[in-house]
């Protein structure tokens, strides 16, 4: 070799590291290596490969963008496919001289003499830290690398590997800072959520301070949060964050769990990856909704607390590659700390919702004890009672709507009860309502509640009748007085089991079992066109007529006794005796109040009677007389009298504590109503 040659090899060196100086990148380093080294060494193809010791594989890091195309950038080798482990076991080049007779790496040699590769020498580059990989030569002619070209690569591969060991050090430090920055954001969102699961237990306040950062950090333009929904076993969308929204999602609309994403996730509860491939398999609105908006992968975790599922936390993007293996299990983490949070406060919402359904139980349960502690049972033996109470005992484990008719005082309201009592709803709550006793603004607030602000004096939320009947029994009494506009909403509760609150655009389903009552003729109140014929029908489905006490007379001595002893007990005295003349006025009697004008009529004996006889005041009972001293002729002429003679005596005052109703035990609007069929008018 001469000092020409010499002396070029050293000039070339010092150019190389001139470049190693020079060069931050090492694609731009490459070139000019592959620049300096081509005017010492003759190469046509020229690389080097990266070695993983662990996995015992190659991979091609750099080669000549001019050379052909077996060996793409980023191709994996197997060990026993490359001279690469023993070049670097013995840190000696490794050079086939003629790669056709050299067979001891048989797959790689074949692509190389398929390019055109007739020679080729592979240098290790290490340096005293690490073990880097391989630095390779081929050649289109034999024998193209003598001793001393091979002396000379080793030197430059010595300072490629030291320029190679910066480059991936200050690689490895940039994902290092990348990984601590990622770290950095997961750890303060944890510490976010954490904040919020100790501050929070509005539910959709709870994901709404979660979900903005959330979406940020994994870079998703869409959040919600799916809930299980107890009466149907779907998915309820109970919120959503999506500012870039088309408008085509809605809050609290249910989903299917059987195939969907979210459903996917809770049936194995784990995260669950959806792509566009897969969601355009799926031929149903929501996934059609999706990729109308552009929403191409979506990421379902699952909410499981206590080993309780409760729902999903879902992310989607309009990005593909958006969810990688670190951030799925970052939005895992965050489910897991979401979802304790997440059962606390559907815990605290239902014992809200229990002690106000509570509260409001005991506001009824008083005002029974209180109107009605004298109705414990259902008192007499006659035929027409005992096949009412046959029908109460067909009608009421099923959970078919009754309707029961009847002059008022009957004890409508005591039937519906044994109604309830007899069916499987007897441990949850019997709800009344009497619909006649509501002015009709509020009627509709009565039933279905309303929440704060619905209109003018809603100053808090209200639970209705409805709502609070749930899985038990609701008692609707003077349905026939409900107006018409308010009529359809009823219709559509008893057939579809679901409503709204006044002011509020939320659906609640409830199961309800309906008995209704009335004193009306609904059938002409239909042709009327008072009353729709289609709840008509919904609420005739089991017809139960009571029928009014002066049509059982025999049960009026049961009843005489039996209020009298509980009247007595309640006010400390005793009663032992009820004349026979007493009894036998009594039950001549017509009764237009019914059993009530009789309750109402004994309480009041029982207080003035000084001893133990029931002294009944009867010149109340004012029995009609027709000719020659015979009584009435029909019951319905007595009952008018019966009415003249109260009107009368309280100077035609129908209401009031002084009026006539409460004389005759009647509700105001049933007196009218009899008053009006009886042809009773003020000038009588």
């Amino acid at each position: 070799m001469g000092m020409d040659s010499v002396s070029k090899r050293y000039h070339t060196l010092l150019e190389i590291s001139e470049a190693i100086a020079a060069h931050h990148q090492f694609s731009d380093l490459f070139q000019s290596l592959k620049s300096s080294l081509g005017r010492i060494i003759r190469f046509d193809s020229f690389g080097i490969s990266l070695y993983d010791p662990e996995q015992q594989t190659s991979r091609l890091y750099m080669l000549d963008p001019d050379m052909p195309g077996e060996f793409p950038v980023g191709r994996i080798f197997r060990a026993d496919e490359t001279p690469n482990a023993s070049v670097l076991q013995t840190l000696q080049p490794y050079y086939a001289p003629d790669v056709e007779q050299d067979d001891r790496f048989p797959e790689v040699s074949g692509s190389m003499r398929r390019q055109g590769i007739r020679s080729c020498c592979v240098l290790p580059l290490h340096t005293v830290r690490r073990k880097l990989g391989v630095l390779f030569f081929g050649a289109s002619a034999k024998n193209a690398y003598p001793s001393g070209d091979i002396k000379f690569m080793q030197d430059a591969a010595r300072q490629i590997a030291v320029a190679l060991e910066n480059l991936l050090n200050q690689e490895s430090a940039a994902a290092m800072q990348v990984e601590l920055a990622n770290e950095r954001d997961h750890l303060q969102l944890l510490l976010d959520v954490s904040d919020a699961v100790a501050a929070e237990l509005d539910i959709r306040k709870l994901f709404v301070s979660i979900s903005t950062c959330l979406r940020k950090l994994l870079k998703a333009e869409f959040a919600s949060l799916t809930l299980i929904d107890e009466d149907t076993g779907l998915l309820r969308r109970l919120s959503l964050d999506f500012p870039g929204s088309r408008g085509v999602f809605e809050e609290n609309a249910l989903l299917p769990r059987e195939g969907t994403p979210a459903g996917e996730a809770l049936s194995k509860r784990a995260p669950v990856l959806w792509l566009r491939e897969k969601m355009e398999s799926v031929r149903q609105p929501w996934a059609s909704n999706l990729l109308w908006e552009g929403l191409v992968e979506f990421c379902a975790a699952p909410l499981i607390s206590r080993q309780r599922e409760l729902g999903t936390l879902n992310l989607l993007s309009r990005r593909e590659g958006t969810f990688s293996e670190s951030q799925i299990k970052l939005l895992l983490e965050v489910a897991a700390h979401f979802a304790i949070a997440l059962d606390n406060a559907l815990a605290y919402g239902r014992i809200g919702e229990l002690n106000q359904k509570l509260a409001k139980e005991n506001l009824y349960l008083t005002d029974e004890i209180r109107s009605n502690y004298l109705f414990e049972e259902i008192i007499g033996e006659s035929k027409s009672l005992q096949k009412v109470l046959k029908q109460v005992d067909l009608v009421a484990p099923s959970d078919s709507t009754v309707l029961i008719c009847g002059e008022t005082g009957t004890g409508k309201e005591q039937i519906a009860r044994a109604i309830h009592n007899l069916s499987a709803r007897r441990l949850s709550t019997f709800v009344k309502l009497n619909c006649a006793a509501i002015p009709t603004g509020l009627l509709e607030s009565e039933m279905f509640g309303h929440e704060k602000g619905a209109f003018t004096g809603a100053i808090a939320q209200r639970i209705g009748r409805f709502e609070l009947a749930h899985r038990g029994t609701l008692f609707l009494d003077e349905i026939g007085d409900i107006p018409l506009e308010l009529q359809s909403k009823l219709l559509r509760v008893l057939q579809e089991q679901e409503f709204e609150r006044l002011g509020s655009g939320s659906t609640i389903r409830v199961d309800v079992r309906l008995v209704a009552a009335t004193n009306r003729n609904l059938p002409e109140m239909v042709e009327k066109g008072a009353f729709r014929n289609d709840l008509f029908y919904r609420l005739n489905v089991f017809p139960i007529v009571l029928p009014p006490l002066r049509q059982r007379s025999e049960d009026i001595p049961l009843l005489v006794r039996y209020f009298a002893q509980q009247v007595a007990r309640r006010m400390g005295k005793k009663i032992r005796t009820i004349p026979a003349e007493t009894m036998d006025r009594l039950a001549r009697y017509p009764w237009p109040g019914n059993v009530r004008e009789l309750q109402n009529l004994i309480e009041r004996a029982v207080i003035l009677s000084p001893g133990d006889v029931l002294q009944v005041p009867i010149a109340e009972l004012k029995i009609p007389s027709g000719p020659a001293g015979h009584p009435a002729q029909t019951l319905e002429q007595a009952e008018r009298l019966h009415i003249l003679d109260a009107l009368r005596e309280t100077n035609w005052v129908v209401s009031g504590p002084r009026g006539a109703a409460v004389r005759l035990g009647l509700k105001r609007s049933t007196l009218q109503s009899r008053m009006q069929k009886l042809g009773i008018r003020k000038s009588q």
